[in-house]
């Protein structure tokens, strides 16, 4: 590296990668991997909408702020539900990933995923929120084609691999071959729905309300759609508000009682998968049947999920090691290879 290198910190541009997610947002750069994991929630003053926090510090003023502040989550099953605030959101993040950029440098150029039954205006929207948030080229990618990628599925080779990705606001689920996707749907249905299961049934059974953060940390403590496997059930106390008296309110709860809430949302996941798969042609399907079902995203985490959709499905179904980071580690792929940049994103300009 020469002496004007040095003095401009390095000059070589970084080129970015973004998981925009409905829950979590995570970054990853060219060379360096993921540099930022955090929710997608904005904390912003309401008279004169100035961006306050964004991440885990404004996760964590949720239903904690003042009434001349609210935190929010700006993109909603998986798309944008309040542009300006997506936007200060992604370039918080981008500026955060990239603190030792100088004016000379270029801007990155990034990747970043949208679901596959995202309509027109919205992946216009994504591709404007980027540019505006500091990229100097913007590419889209289907969240399962990035989640495959990342996974290491033979996207690329003549044989059929199956995704099912569960995030926080949709479930994306795509037969994939020879580098494209063949068959796609995506269900507004996913983590959050969970989530908002779990608080609805728990208000109903106990009398008890309860915050969104609480009923996440439920789902991921002791949540699980089919008996553990080592035959044990578990327990937990929480704290909320009494549903008649709104005094505050301590309850101990049962995995069976949060098992029972998940039914109805896991149920509809099910038959929207089903669905799908019946759209594949026998050949991409007997592929499928024979390598099995890919699980990935948080909510392909929730405890015996891959036991009860093989049981459902009667296929294979395989959660993935590396659930939480395909997506974005899918994009930062297509970055390292241009070959793959051509082939399988879609650029809006």
């Amino acid at each position: 590296m020469s002496f004007l290198d040095r003095l401009r910190g390095g000059g070589a541009p970084y080129d970015m990668a973004i998981d925009l997610g409905t829950a979590n947002t995570l970054v990853a750069i060219t060379g360096e991997g993921i540099v930022i994991n955090e929710p997608s929630v904005v904390a912003i003053e309401k008279n004169t909408h100035r961006v306050l926090a964004v991440g885990h510090e404004a996760k964590n003023m949720i239903n904690h702020t003042p009434d001349a502040f609210e935190a929010e989550h700006p993109l909603h099953d998986g798309v944008i539900a309040d542009y300006d605030v997506t936007e200060a959101m992604m370039s918080a993040f981008i500026n955060k990933a990239m603190p030792r950029r100088y004016p000379w440098q270029p801007k990155p150029r990034i990747v970043i995923c949208i679901p596959c039954g995202a309509t027109s205006v919205e992946k216009r929207a994504v591709f404007e929120a980027t540019i505006q948030a500091g990229a100097r080229q913007a590419y889209l990618i289907e969240e399962p084609m990035a989640a495959a990628m990342g996974a290491d599925l033979p996207v690329t080779e003549p044989t059929g691999s199956m995704v099912v990705d569960i995030g926080g606001g949709t479930t994306e689920v795509a037969v994939i071959s020879l580098g494209g996707i063949v068959t796609s749907s995506s269900l507004r249905l996913a983590g959050n729905r969970m989530d908002e299961a779990i608080s609805m049934y728990l208000r109903d059974l106990l009398g008890i309300k309860i915050g969104e953060r609480t009923a996440e940390v439920i789902k991921i403590k002791i949540g699980s759609i089919i008996p553990f496997e080592d035959g044990r059930e578990r327990d937990m106390i929480i704290s909320g508000q009494d549903v008649l008296t709104e005094q505050p309110k301590e309850v101990t709860i049962q995995s069976e009682d949060v098992r029972a809430a998940l039914q109805a949302p896991i149920n509809e996941m099910v038959t929207h998968i089903k669905e799908t798969f019946k759209q594949t042609n026998p050949d991409l399907a007997s592929d499928i049947i024979q390598n099995g079902i890919l699980l990935t995203g948080g909510g392909g985490l929730l405890s015996g999920l891959d036991r009860f959709l093989t049981q459902q499905l009667e296929i294979p179904v395989w959660v993935s090691e590396t659930a939480l980071t395909n997506v974005v580690m899918g994009c930062l792929k297509v970055l390292e290879a241009p070959e793959a940049l051509k082939q399988t994103v879609m650029r809006t300009s």
